[in-house]
């Protein structure tokens, strides 16, 4: 048997296995292992003696990969990124940074929900993780909205759209998982993520904002505030603003060179909030509280790296990523059509998977296809099909798929950010949740499409950096 059709073999196995319920993390090592005995046996034409030889080889590789990928410098991000943001929570920030919004916001149509969206897209901007940014202000938000006499499915809808802002607005998690995968520069992947992270919370704000002037009863304006009660608001927000200029500045300094690594801005901003959360009265059981969830969020991560990684080995013994690449290149349609159904594919197969397991899972064999349709790694702007150099195209790309791996924590079955929503409001299903999410698929569709039609968004911050 040819090496490709193991491939195609273990991985439709391994897709059964994780529609019948089992972690994305222990499919694919368990699929990965099995494929790299099932590859060495293979080419010991099945002799039994020869088995545990191929046993013991597979054994070796299923140990190495994974640790020689994870101990990569750039994934200590992930744990510093999540700190900061559980950090941020006990220190108060982020209720400083709501209070902030309402007063300067609330007064447009649907203000309080718009006020959610931009606390969450600051929160998101010190703070890797979705999940926990949809757990923060289910808690802080959503009574706020309820108090005044919002839809609590709407107001439930927000929070978790929100929440998906961190994928995208550095510092991201995913992001850093992605430049592993793809071995892209992680700075200018995060430096990427600003501006589409920016502009995806103002797509949520202005249909928020079309909604409450149609339907005139879900998102009353607040209105009330001083201009002296909203200056008063802006200094007990402004770590945040600290914590966001000092990463900027290590990823890129527009003024000379970059103050340090991606890694050391992390570590930096995690300090100063930590600082913070100290001289705003943080006791030991909160900051052991903040200690053990970032623990637990980062193992389940790198729990799903490890396991991801077996079966990206064995995808490259089989060759399957290749095939694939040849297949889409050889195909008679436009290119832009071909990565259209690509990132369609993605929305669907969001529906089943979490978003770091599915792109951890694709990434290995869409990434060369992409690169392939546009011309190659190295291939210039001029002789590009997208129009970008593959440098750019693989940072394009990447904020593409992060933003489709957004969508998809809101998409049902799945969607993890309202689970999260619903697990954090006694008063609330997971299918009020699921029906107050329902507009911001339009939002996001939006969002996409502008992003694919006009790359520059994207490509812009990253071109100041040299990329």
């Amino acid at each position: 048997m040819d090496p490709i059709t193991i491939g195609l073999w273990v991985t439709g196995g391994m897709l059964v296995l994780v529609v019948l319920g089992l972690r994305v993390g222990f499919a694919a090592a368990f699929a990965g292992f099995v494929g790299l005995i099932w590859l060495r046996w293979n080419s010991f034409d099945y002799d039994p003696d020869r088995f545990w030889k191929a046993f013991q080889i597979s054994m070796r590789i299923a140990g190495q990969e994974p640790y020689s990928k994870v101990s990569a410098h750039a994934l200590s991000l992930i744990p510093t990124f999540i700190l900061i943001g559980y950090l941020a929570y006990y220190a108060k920030l982020t209720t400083a940074l709501f209070e902030a919004a309402k007063r300067w916001i609330a007064w447009v149509p649907g203000g309080l929900a718009v006020s959610t969206v931009f606390a969450t897209a600051g929160f998101a901007a010190v703070s890797g993780a979705s999940v926990a940014t949809a757990a923060v202000f289910a808690r802080i938000a959503i009574p706020e909205m309820l108090k005044i006499g919002y839809n609590k499915q709407f107001a439930a809808g927000v929070v978790a759209a929100g929440g998906t802002l961190a994928s995208l607005i550095p510092p991201s998690a995913i992001l850093v998982i992605y430049a592993l995968i793809v071995e892209q520069d992680v700075g200018k992947l995060l430096l990427a993520g600003f501006i589409p992270g920016a502009f995806s919370a103002i797509v949520y704000a202005a249909l928020i904002i079309g909604i409450a002037v149609l339907f005139k009863n879900v998102g009353p304006p607040v209105s009330g505030f001083t201009w002296r009660e909203r200056f008063t608001s802006l200094p007990p927000a402004l770590p945040i603003v600290a914590v966001v200029v000092i990463i900027i500045f290590f990823v890129y300094n527009p003024f000379g060179d970059a103050w340090g690594t991606p890694t050391e801005g992390g570590a930096v901003g995690a300090f100063i909030v930590f600082c913070m959360a100290l001289y705003r009265g943080m006791r030991w059981g909160e900051l052991k509280e903040a200690l053990i969830e970032t623990a637990k969020l980062t193992v389940m991560i790198f729990t799903i790296i490890w396991g991801v990684l077996i079966y990206v080995r064995f995808l490259g013994f089989a060759d399957l990523p290749g095939a694939f690449s040849d297949w889409i290149t050889a195909l008679e349609m436009s290119p832009w059509l071909i990565l259209i159904c690509i990132l369609l594919a993605y929305a669907v197969l969001g529906m089943f998977m979490d978003a770091i397991g599915m792109l951890l899972l694709t990434l290995p064999v869409v990434y060369p296809a992409v690169m392939a349709l546009n011309g190659g790694e190295f291939v210039s702007a001029a002789d590009s099909t997208f129009g970008m150099s593959g440098t750019m195209c693989a940072i394009w790309f990447g904020i593409l798929v992060v933003k489709m791996a957004e969508f998809c924590l809101i998409t049902p079955p799945i969607g993890l950010n309202c689970f999260v929503v619903a697990g954090v409001r006694d008063d609330l299903s997971v299918q009020d949740v699921f029906k107050g999410v329902t507009p911001f698929f339009v939002a996001d569709a939006v969002t996409i499409a502008l992003l694919v039609a006009f790359p520059s968004i994207v490509l812009w911050l990253p071109s100041l950096a040299g990329a």
